[in-house]
């Protein structure tokens, strides 16, 4: 079957819009994560696991964020924030770019995408099994995958107007 550019590029956009709200997220996290305090993390932390811990005390993701949250150094805590907030604020200067169908974005971002990838794959079979972490890494190899056909496209019918 084959996929029609109307409806790859309706999945490109879509995919930059869902990167775009991610990386407003990752801003807003990095924001709040530079200016809280460590107590008020955690008690945040205890407060977002209290009733999914009442109900399944082994469960995997309440007690990650609990005992990430009990465990935070000045460190970590800044690397965090420092890391969400340039994380999100790259993704979203790019994302509006290859909205915006500036050509020379697209191997940028496909090369910063890629460093993301590596990044995430690194930590995802290193340091945490987070399916969070693995579903934003394949979201990122499928924005790459069409990114490159966009980027071909585009430029295929720039050549095609020129001659």
């Amino acid at each position: 079957m084959k996929v029609s550019e109307k409806s790859l590029h309706l999945l490109f956009v879509v995919s930059l819009w869902v990167k775009a709200v991610f990386a407003i997220a990752e801003i807003f996290a990095g924001i709040g994560m530079w200016i809280a305090s460590r107590d008020f993390l955690l008690r945040l932390a205890i407060a977002l696991t209290r009733e999914e811990l009442a109900e399944d005390p082994r469960d995997v993701i309440a007690n990650a964020l609990l005992h990430a949250a009990q465990h935070l150094s000045i460190g970590a805590k800044t690397f965090a924030a420092v890391y969400l907030l340039s994380h999100g604020i790259i993704k979203l200067w790019l994302v509006i770019g290859l909205l915006r169908e500036k050509l020379w974005y697209y191997p940028v971002a496909i090369v910063v995408f890629l460093g993301f990838v590596a990044y995430q794959t690194y930590r995802y079979y290193a340091l945490q099994h987070s399916i969070l972490l693995l579903a934003i890494t394949v979201l990122d190899i499928i924005v790459i995958a069409l990114t490159w056909h966009e980027w071909r496209f585009l430029r295929e019918r720039a050549a095609a107007r020129s001659s």
